[in-house]
């Protein structure tokens, strides 16, 4: 029997954290380490389809329909090109999803089912979740392995985190009991503040051994990326960006490796 996929969700309810730049950058990297990877976008923005280079715009079916009408997922993944790394895309149809599922059985596990047929085909499958704590984000949480939680270096940072722990603990006691924190990423990190530094070495000493080492800075090139519809290390390799994000694929690789 082929083994199964390892399941990263990225969450956090506070938007503009770096969330789907993580996504869309883990995914590519893992994919270039060439470990067959699948990028979920439960998004209704989609900017993670974007992120790949793949026009949400003329999609015919997406992720949604996986979800809503039960349409066989291998048939709605997207080759984006890169070598080892498909989509599954959305666009705003999602944003009808949660109304939708409200009433549906088992309703928190569609995501699960979805993916029960896909994950013997990767490696790696991420997850990019929306920018709250819905029906979607419990959805990936319940099919993911893992959560990893990428974290601003700002004043605010601490803000709002113990919610998305909360409902981490919610969902191990009711929906996933195997579901672990893959680890903390702290993101837009600037090394010419004293805040940033404050922020991380805090961060670092509340929760010990849950952070990376990998820490993803304020760069530019990262930012311009997903605007060209490439991930950082095909926008531009020789980039800080692309090199962070590199060494969180090699450190989740490595970690894979160790603990299994």
């Amino acid at each position: 029997m082929k083994s199964q996929a390892k399941i990263i969700c990225i969450a956090n309810q506070k938007g503009g954290v770096g969330k789907t730049t993580t996504a869309v950058n883990l995914a590519a990297c893992l994919a270039a380490a060439e470990r067959p990877t699948l990028l979920i976008d439960i998004d209704p923005q989609g900017n993670a389809t974007s992120g790949v280079g793949v026009d949400k715009s003329v999609l015919k079916r997406t992720v949604y329909d996986a979800l809503i009408n039960e349409v066989d997922p291998g048939g709605l993944i997207v080759d984006t090109g890169h070598p080892f790394l498909h989509i599954l895309p959305a666009n705003s149809d999602l944003a009808g999803a949660e109304l939708e599922l409200a009433a549906e059985i088992a309703r928190e596990q569609r995501l699960k089912f979805v993916l029960s047929s896909l994950a013997e085909n990767y490696h790696y499958i991420i997850i990019d979740c929306p920018p709250s704590l819905n029906l979607l984000t419990i959805n990936a949480m319940t099919a993911a392995n893992s959560v990893l939680i990428p974290l601003q270096c700002e004043f605010y940072a601490m803000e709002g985190f113990s919610q998305i722990l909360h409902t981490i603990k919610l969902i191990q006691k009711m929906l996933n009991p195997l579901l672990k924190i893959e680890g903390i990423l702290l993101t837009m990190y600037d090394a010419r503040s004293n805040l940033g530094k404050d922020v991380a070495e805090e961060i670092r000493s509340h929760f010990p051994g849950q952070v990376f080492e990998s820490v993803i800075p304020r760069n530019i090139r990262l930012a311009e990326a997903p605007s060209h519809g490439k991930p950082i290390i095909y926008y531009d390799i020789t980039s800080r960006g692309a090199a962070s994000y590199l060494q969180l694929a090699r450190e989740i690789i490595e970690r894979e490796r160790m603990h299994g």
